[in-house]
């Protein structure tokens, strides 16, 4: 487990508020359509399990995670909301997915064959969903397969197809040819919701809407969708911004840190690994407790990053090392323990996400996953604490409000 800096003045703040009102504002333009908070990767860095309390607590119905650990920590918790596992689980942990209550996403004969003996030996009628792979070529049933595996599942009086759903691979992008894409994505899972229906079954549960397709793509809407980014406040593209605007999203995550040490140095100087930079003064560098292995990549100092301290746009002064920054202030006056905001606002100046990810050549998911675990995560706002239930209450399924048939066989 990795350890967090606790003993030293850096941290991720994460807005409790922030985040539930988030969730709030989604729900509220969905309509009937449940909202589905997906909450893998440590809730993208925010923390599993208040992100989820908050997110339950703004109006979701339910939680997805890429991985059955992540599934089973939310349950530790005590959260006792639909947990809906966004790839087929390996055949040989299957079981635990199913003993956790977690809903399982089947693609493969060979899942559906590990999802029948689990079910067998823990009892109950398991909801599965199935993912149709239809143009993003990742995880998924190829559609020529479709019927091959649903008659499958038909065929496991323990197993019950709840859900069915595929993904969208450009539903951020707003070229021509993106916008096509995605609409032959979504004639794709038409065709394949009409070949379950040609089968007999009808699924109660369709959903193909990320972040970006719930914003931005109206025809994406089905009975449920699935946000991860936008719940967090933060957007993949300027286009889902725009469309975003009505929402009012705030962002949840501030990282801060306070000035370690000052020092005054001569024009010419040249501070930090490598000596990359001289300073184009005389004045001031503070050090300030953060570096690349909390998240802070050695790329935002060739990009020319600044960090704001007293409410005020300062450059770093040298290369970012592991666990230290240096950061040029000039002649104004800093002060051992100032605090330092790296990600957020300050007084009148904010750094976004955005503004990182633009920097790094990378997409604002990146930034948010990649904050290390090393930085304490410190809440603030109010926080909601989902009342507990007994195990045996925990919900199944997406389709009714007290949930489907679980492995305790009282419908819960």
């Amino acid at each position: 487990m990795a350890v967090e800096g606790l003993t030293r003045p850096a941290w991720a703040e994460i807005d409790l508020d922030a985040l539930r009102f988030n969730a709030a504002s989604i729900k509220a333009r969905l309509g009937t359509a449940a909202l589905c908070a997906v909450v893998k990767a440590d809730a993208y860095g925010h923390g599993a399990i208040s992100a989820a309390e908050a997110f339950l607590g703004g109006g979701a119905d339910g939680l997805a995670v890429a991985i059955v650990d992540e599934g089973v920590e939310l349950r530790q918790a005590e959260i006792t909301a639909p947990i809906l596992l966004l790839s087929e689980p390996p055949v040989d942990v299957m079981s635990a997915a199913i003993a956790a209550v977690l809903t399982p996403t089947l693609t493969t004969l060979e899942g559906v064959e590990a999802a029948e003996e689990a079910a067998k030996r823990i009892g109950g009628k398991i909801p599965v969903h199935v993912k149709v792979d239809t143009g993003m070529h990742r995880m998924g049933v190829d559609p020529d397969e479709l019927v091959g595996l649903l008659k499958a599942i038909q065929a496991v009086s323990q197993l019950s197809i709840e859900g069915l759903w595929t993904h969208l691979a450009v539903a951020d992008e707003s070229s021509e040819e993106s916008r096509a894409f995605t609409t032959l994505q979504l004639e794709r899972f038409e065709e394949a919701v009409r070949v379950a229906h040609a089968l007999g079954i009808d699924p109660p549960v369709l959903h193909v809407a990320n972040s970006a397709g719930t914003i931005a793509v109206p025809g994406a809407m089905r009975s449920m969708v699935r946000c991860g980014l936008a719940l967090y406040g933060e957007l993949p593209t300027e286009s889902v911004a725009q469309a975003a605007g009505p929402l009012g999203l705030k962002p949840a995550m501030t990282i801060k840190a306070e000035v370690t040490a000052t020092r005054r140095l001569e024009a010419g100087a040249r501070p930090s690994y490598g000596r990359r930079r001289a300073l184009p003064h005389d004045g001031t560098v503070v050090t300030v407790p953060i570096g690349y292995a909390d998240g802070f990549p050695r790329a935002l100092f060739t990009s020319g990053q600044e960090v704001l301290i007293r409410g005020k746009r300062y450059p770093l002064a040298g290369s970012v090392t592991m666990d230290q920054i240096v950061v040029d202030v000039g002649h104004d006056e800093v002060a051992l323990g100032d605090e330092v905001v790296l990600l957020g606002s300050q007084g009148d100046e904010r750094i976004t996400v955005g503004e990182w990810a633009t920097r790094l050549g990378v997409i604002p998911y990146e930034v948010l996953c990649g904050i290390g675990p090393r930085l304490p995560r410190k809440t603030v706002g109010v926080a909601h604490k989902v009342a507990a239930k007994p195990v045996k209450r925990r919900r199944w399924g997406w389709s009714s409000p007290n949930g489907g048939a679980g492995p305790d066989g009282d419908g819960s």
